[in-house]
């Protein structure tokens, strides 16, 4: 089935890219879930639209994005989260923890679409997580999680 990508999908594409994927993948997944809507002949004129708000919604320069990067990579991000007596926490560290609190330590604000955590965070310690920031630029964060007191 040929779709129209309106969200960016691991492993798919990015917003405004026309895909083809099996028809079980679109009807039950892709299509509910408001990350893609199905090709029409009219679907160019979608795709230029999709693709300029994507534009305007990118970080406008290279330069900035390499600034945001050496920020990131540079600095620990600490997350305190609520932990049992073993260190595993009552739940996981999820890309909004992670979102909000790379706003809290001033190095700026990055969408939690865009942050990808390799595995799920469920202890206490050091983990890394990675964010792309374009598509051809992504920086390592790395993230100290403790216990909350």
């Amino acid at each position: 089935m040929k779709l129209i990508l309106t969200h960016e999908v691991t492993g798919l594409g990015t917003p405004g890219d026309v895909i083809e994927v099996k028809n079980g993948y679109a009807r039950n997944y892709l299509v509910p879930q408001g990350f893609a809507v199905q090709w029409s002949r009219g679907g160019e004129k979608q795709v230029e639209q999709i693709k300029a708000a994507r534009a305007a919604r990118e970080l406008a320069t290279l330069e900035e994005a390499q600034a945001l990067k050496a920020a990131l990579e540079g600095a620990k991000v600490k997350l305190v989260v609520k932990a049992g007596a073993e260190g595993r926490l009552f739940g996981s560290v999820k890309t909004t923890d992670i979102a909000d609190a790379v706003a809290a330590a001033g190095l700026g604000t990055i969408d939690k679409r865009k942050i990808e955590i390799p595995n799920a965070i469920k202890v206490v310690g050091t983990h890394e997580a990675t964010v792309r920031l374009r598509d051809e630029l992504s920086a390592a964060i790395t993230l100290q999680v403790v216990a909350a007191k």
